[in-house]
């Protein structure tokens, strides 16, 4: 009986303190990427790769525990979504590193411009986990701040892109101009999973309420 026990019982908590985590992750993941941009080294991206490979093996961990739980407050559904979204803007954050590594080209400003956003959307988001068990309202107000940071990013990528294809005048530039594009895709990527995980913690609230 212990198993079905266990697999009836809520883990609210758990479930709520792992997306947590994934939030803390969230943040350290900027912030490797801020490191690599200040010194573009292979330990740099060494721990870039880190902080993506244990927010990986948190978010695998959540996915079992809800396979082995009938019963969750929280729909399991909205709780898989979040989830997965936090482990998409990671997984982004880090794909910036690994291309700016492989294609052996520095960060611009509109890179870093757009990596402080992306910081300040991460810490939202991180504030929302924490506040989205006992203050949902407050969770959803940084959900809201997180939207807002969305947009902020969208306007700056669709700006910076714009000018980056202004009068290349050779094929050498034309290449940079390639490559750069992909790094600001991805921070442009990365930004929107935020906005989507900003999303269905407000879906949360809106049930909850």
């Amino acid at each position: 009986m212990e198993w079905l026990k266990r697999f009836l019982k809520p883990k609210q908590s758990n479930f709520i303190q792992m997306l947590i985590e994934q939030g803390e992750y969230a943040v350290m993941s900027v912030e490797a990427l801020q490191a690599y941009f200040r010194k573009q080294s292979d330990k740099k991206s060494t721990r870039a790769r880190q902080v993506e490979k244990e927010a990986d093996e948190v978010q695998r961990i959540l996915v079992n525990e809800l396979q082995q739980t009938f019963v969750t407050p929280i729909d399991r559904e909205d709780i898989f979504s979040l989830s997965r979204a936090i482990d998409n803007f990671i997984d982004y954050v880090y794909d910036t590193v690994e291309e700016l590594e492989i294609f052996e080209i520095g960060a611009s400003e509109a890179v870093s411009d757009i990596a402080v956003m992306l910081l300040e959307m991460a810490n939202e988001l991180l504030l929302a986990l924490q506040r989205l068990l006992d203050h949902p309202g407050v969770a959803s107000e940084h959900a809201r701040r997180m939207k807002a940071l969305e947009n902020e990013v969208e306007n700056a990528y669709r700006h910076n892109l714009a000018k980056l294809f202004q009068g290349p005048e050779n094929i050498h530039q034309v290449m940079d101009i390639l490559k750069m594009r992909e790094v600001l895709r991805h921070l442009s990527n990365a930004a929107d999973q935020g906005d989507r995980a900003a999303d269905i913690i407000m879906d949360i609230v809106v049930k909850w309420s």
